[in-house]
């Protein structure tokens, strides 16, 4: 009986102690995402400095991705040097257990102007 109840007590916190450690990993995931993206936005402005135009995609700025995102996230630059002035867009979409997880928050988006999305309880 001691330990049926004991199985029970184990069981009740389970259920409560693994969606908020999940929802915990996915929102330290989605951080770290996020520092890398300002990282980018960063190493983009450098490089219109130095090369007067945005970088078309991640090899030109020569950036390694953090471990803690691989596998998690799969994130994109794209620039419109047609556009006046000039813009450039990082995306970063979730992928595997992050995606199902995070899908509110999914993908993450910056933009050359500052702009973030989806909303601001992402960021």
């Amino acid at each position: 009986m001691e330990l049926m109840i004991t199985v029970a007590i184990v069981g009740i916190l389970s259920a409560i102690a693994y969606p908020s450690y999940t929802n915990y990993i996915a929102r330290a995931n989605r951080t770290a995402v996020q520092s890398y993206m300002f990282a980018l936005s960063n190493k983009q402005q450098q490089y219109i400095l130095d090369a007067r135009i945005y970088a078309a995609n991640l090899a030109a700025l020569n950036v390694t991705a953090p471990k803690e995102i691989d596998g998690k996230y799969v994130v994109t630059v794209t620039s419109d040097m047609t556009a006046t002035p000039p813009t450039y867009e990082i995306t970063a979409t979730a992928q595997g257990g992050q995606a199902t997880t995070d899908a509110a928050c999914t993908p993450l988006k910056l933009t050359s102007g500052g702009v973030k999305t989806p909303a601001a309880s992402c960021w």
